[in-house]
């Protein structure tokens, strides 16, 4: 089976499950939160619920860039919104917001092992390696 098979089937998983009252995205944001003091500042006062909606989007960037190789507008756009210039998302924040992504992951996948991970890992890693390389780039 292909990571992209194993990582299509993961998410249609995740966004199935509600666990303790929370849906996938709202116990990632709660465990991102609650992983770095600078991260909780800069979401203090964001709508949570537009900020899950933008990250289901992103998802979709993300396995287009994993997919084709290319950068997209999409992905183009969320980059320069959260480079040092705009937003100011810091690379080292990418990693941390894997970390917990694989945690909650691991939580709400019922079927959670090595390959899911891993295909996890490599739909997700191209497009934050994008995300970091275009931090103090302008546009």
């Amino acid at each position: 089976m292909s990571f992209d098979t194993i990582f299509d089937a993961s998410y249609k998983r995740i966004l199935s499950e509600n666990k303790n009252g929370c849906g996938f995205f709202d116990a990632f944001y709660q465990r991102f939160l609650a992983s770095d003091q600078h991260i909780a500042e800069r979401f203090a006062n964001t709508d949570m619920a537009i900020q899950q909606r933008m990250l289901k989007k992103s998802f979709y960037s993300l396995f287009a860039f994993y997919a084709s190789g290319q950068a997209d507008d999409a992905i183009r756009r969320i980059a320069e919104k959260h480079n040092q210039f705009n937003l100011n998302i810091k690379p080292e924040f990418y990693d941390l917001w894997l970390e917990c992504l694989i945690a909650t992951l691991k939580d709400y996948d019922d079927q959670f092992c090595d390959d899911i991970e891993l295909a996890w890992r490599l739909v997700m890693t191209p497009g934050i390696t994008y995300m970091k390389f275009k931090y103090d780039k302008r546009f």
